[in-house]
């Protein structure tokens, strides 16, 4: 899945929701701030540590627009080499990454260990096989290419006409003058149907059947806890009713005789 997070200048971050996101995304964490003339990145595979980096970088330079991205791998060992952001081409000045799976031609191959991002980056995007991005045509090459990903590109290269490029960005979401790639910057009750999440445990189950949750036993009906359900009350008996059950005599079998065969 991975969570691309795009904050704009002068934005302060969210540091709930990169923890959110995380959580979801557990495989490495990264980030890139442009400051004036450079870029200051940052990786690691500890979320906390990387998040509180970032939050002291982004503090010094808060007029500067700023990405974080928190990987969920499905290509590429798990090491904080395959972490985002990516140097395009190994250009200092120049920043890309990425949510989603690329297309087969930047897929690793046998021994090759880097994520299909990295190779795109070292391999196969520098050469501008859309042509200049700063064009329509460029722009649009390599929006349709990706598919359903989205991709952020930051460059302080006088070389570019701007400093920031998102592409796939309605495929995202803003929320609060920040850009995520995904729902998985929320708290896991917010981002699926009410009808899936128990309010007794917050567990989220897509397959649930019948009226309790699996885990602790909510009622989805009442909003009761088992066993203080009070959907299935039991019906109170009246003393008359009792008192007939009681004196009634016991029904006992009738005794037949015997029978025999006869051969």
């Amino acid at each position: 899945m991975c969570l691309l997070t795009f904050i704009p200048a002068s934005v302060a971050p969210d540091p709930t929701a990169l923890r959110n996101g995380a959580e979801s995304n557990p495989h490495g964490h990264g980030f890139a701030v442009i400051a004036g003339p450079t870029i200051v990145t940052g990786h690691g595979m500890n979320a906390e540590e990387v998040i509180d980096l970032f939050a002291r970088v982004r503090a010094q330079h808060p007029r500067g627009p700023a990405l974080f991205h928190s990987r969920y791998a499905t290509h590429g060992i798990r090491t904080v080499d395959n972490c985002h952001p990516f140097h395009l081409d190994g250009d200092q000045r120049t920043v890309l990454a990425h949510n989603g799976v690329l297309p087969k031609r930047v897929h690793p191959g046998p021994y090759d260990w880097r994520s299909d991002t990295r190779i795109a980056a070292e391999d196969y995007l520098p050469s501008e096989p859309f042509g200049s991005i700063d064009t329509y045509r460029g722009f649009r090459g390599l929006e349709s290419w990706l598919g359903s990903s989205k991709l952020l590109i930051f460059t302080v290269d006088p070389a570019f006409d701007q400093q920031v490029y998102l592409f796939g960005e309605s495929k995202g979401q803003w929320d609060n003058g920040i850009w995520y790639s995904n729902s998985s910057y929320l708290p896991l009750s917010q981002r699926y149907p009410k009808r899936y999440v128990c309010d007794g445990c917050d567990d989220i189950d897509l397959y649930w059947v019948g009226r309790y949750c699996g885990k602790c036993g909510w009622c989805f009906a009442c909003e009761n806890r088992f066993p203080h359900c009070e959907c299935r009350q039991p019906r109170a008996r009246s003393t008359r009713h009792r008192a007939r059950a009681l004196n009634r005599p016991l029904a006992l079998p009738v005794a037949r005789p015997p029978t025999t065969s006869s051969t």
